[in-house]
């Protein structure tokens, strides 16, 4: 493949990684927000004949389809075609598809547009994260994935705030500019991975050891047989000999229960995206300005205006993930972002529901409709504190090497999918059920809190290989000592990982026993005991 040094060695080449996979996902923030604020254009609305609602949400929804199309088309041919690859392939969609967006002139031209930008988006979040998760040390892993959703806010703070300098103009520029506007970020995309390595782990899973040294230690600015080099190496080399003990791999054993519990991980992968999506982000991202027109009783320019500075919110939220997500671990913030997300939207329902239908006067409802507007603003920050960055970050970090590729396509298909699912009932659910709609999402929220306490790891601070042995011969053990509420996680995986290797014969101890290794201190237990 193509590749140009243009970045050097060490922390020049460690942050051209970081900002390209940045870069992606201010992209497919953009693609996200940039809708929104176009929908009630009124040339786009001649444009396309007046489209009704329900039109509508299919004309916004289907880029949603589009990306879950190419989560499965990731999930068939990424681990063939390598992370640099995919990203290149992602950017071609996305180009193709915002070209044929911002020329169309009828519905099913705006819709198979719409569809194709999508497949790009989904092949581009199926690859961005595990991307930058083999390629990052395991004390800044949280932090660096955690940067790509944060950037996901830049993109849609920009598209709304864009969307809005745009509609003064008016005309077919107001609208047809903005769309175009995705090929900016795309082209700098591709230029950046022309000068990016290859995922030394996927270099390593098809025997290219070679390229696979040389990039890390143009990564870590080391030699060959430097420390974490060297280390390195022989976690991911031991790692990959012990998955193919049992054969080749195929995607059919996905789902099974093997010695890594490679299903099992499957399905904790999947459930952290459908969190993601779940909560009613999608709520204030596609339907904030309908929101406050219809339930708020806003007015004129005033929704759209209050909309933008509710998407910032999302970007200050995530800044805390972005600084300290690896202190703070992956569970607990989960835990408490959720009940946070879930007291916003009850509290949006209850000041919502304080409205003349029911009886009240005029004047109570804009006060308690006002309120509620503040609660917005608290959601948006909390989700992107935690349910925002959190799933990007734990879904390539705990699955298996194997199966990272394929297991992270059906991760992130969780968002798309749900994605799609919430963007289309949104829209009916606000028009029926007006604030009690509000309580659908604080419901969600307070369930989440169980299921991530009693059924998902921490992760943070392990290497990926470490993982492993969270889900390998007594699992039971690892995952046990990583759901303590306060118990600091890298200190008890170590306990865990000297219990494991303990020696009872003469009390001493196998140190530094990785997660492939139970058969040998087995062996050596054996030869002690001849």
């Amino acid at each position: 493949m193509i590749k140009y040094n243009l970045f050097g060695r060490g922390w020049r080449l460690q942050t051209a990684i970081m900002v390209g996979c940045q870069m992606a996902f201010i992209l497919f923030g953009y693609d996200q927000g940039v809708f929104s604020g176009l929908v009630g254009n009124e040339d786009w609305l001649n444009t396309f004949g007046h489209p009704s609602s329900a039109l509508e949400g299919i004309i916004v929804s289907i880029y949603n389809l589009g990306a879950f199309s190419g989560c499965i088309l990731a999930f068939i041919f990424a681990e063939k075609l390598g992370r640099r690859l995919c990203m290149w392939i992602a950017m071609g969609w996305i180009i193709v598809g915002a070209i044929l967006q911002c020329t169309s002139y009828s519905v099913p031209q705006i819709l198979v547009a719409r569809y194709i930008t999508g497949i790009g988006t989904g092949i581009e979040t199926s690859t961005v994260p595990m991307y930058q998760s083999e390629l990052c040390d395991a004390d800044r892993r949280g932090r660096l994935v955690s940067s790509e959703p944060l950037f996901v806010g830049v993109g849609i703070v920009i598209s709304y705030f864009f969307d809005l300098g745009m509609s003064f103009v008016g005309g077919q520029v107001a609208w047809r500019v903005p769309i175009a506007c995705q090929c900016i970020f795309a082209f700098l995309v591709i230029f950046l991975v022309f000068g990016l390595p290859e995922s030394p782990r996927w270099l390593y899973a098809h025997g290219k050891n070679e390229e696979a040294l040389q990039v890390m230690c143009d990564v870590w600015d080391e030699p060959p047989d430097g420390e974490k080099v060297s280390k390195m190496q022989t976690e991911i080399l031991d790692g990959i000999a012990a998955q193919r003990q049992t054969g080749e791999y195929k995607w059919s054993q996905l789902f099974k229960r093997d010695r890594v519990q490679t299903g099992r991980r499957v399905f904790l992968a999947y459930g952290m995206q459908f969190m993601n999506q779940v909560g009613g982000i999608n709520l204030v991202v596609y339907y904030v300005p309908t929101a406050l027109r219809d339930n708020v009783h806003l007015t004129g320019i005033l929704p759209q205006v209050i909309g933008g500075c509710v998407q910032t919110m999302f970007f200050f939220g995530s800044l805390v993930p972005t600084f300290y997500l690896d202190q703070m671990g992956r569970r607990r913030p989960m835990m408490w972002g959720s009940l946070g997300l879930a007291i916003s939207m009850m509290l949006i329902a209850v000041l919502l529901s304080f409205n003349t239908q029911r009886g009240y006067s005029e004047q109570m409802q804009k006060a308690t409709s006002s309120a509620s507007v503040a609660f917005f603003f608290t959601y948006m920050f909390i989700f992107g504190a935690s349910a925002n960055c959190i799933p990007w970050v734990y879904v390539p970090e705990i699955l298996p090497l194997h199966a990272r590729a394929k297991g992270t396509a059906v991760g992130i298909s969780a968002n798309w999918l749900w994605n799609f699912v919430i963007v289309m009932i949104t829209p009916t659910i606000l028009g029926k059920l007006n604030w009690q709609a509000y309580f659908i999402f604080m419901a969600t929220n307070l369930a989440f809190i169980p299921l991530v306490y009693f059924f998902y790891p921490e992760t943070s601070n392990l290497t990926l290989e470490e993982v492993d042995d969270l889900f390998i011969t007594d699992g039971k053990k690892g995952l046990h000592a990583l759901t303590g509420p306060s118990q600091p996680v890298q200190e008890s995986f170590e306990k865990h990982k000297e219990h494991d290797a303990e020696d009872n014969y003469g009390g001493e101890k196998l140190r530094d026993v990785g997660p492939y290794h139970v058969e040998a201190a087995d062996e050596i237990k054996d030869d002690k005991s001849a």
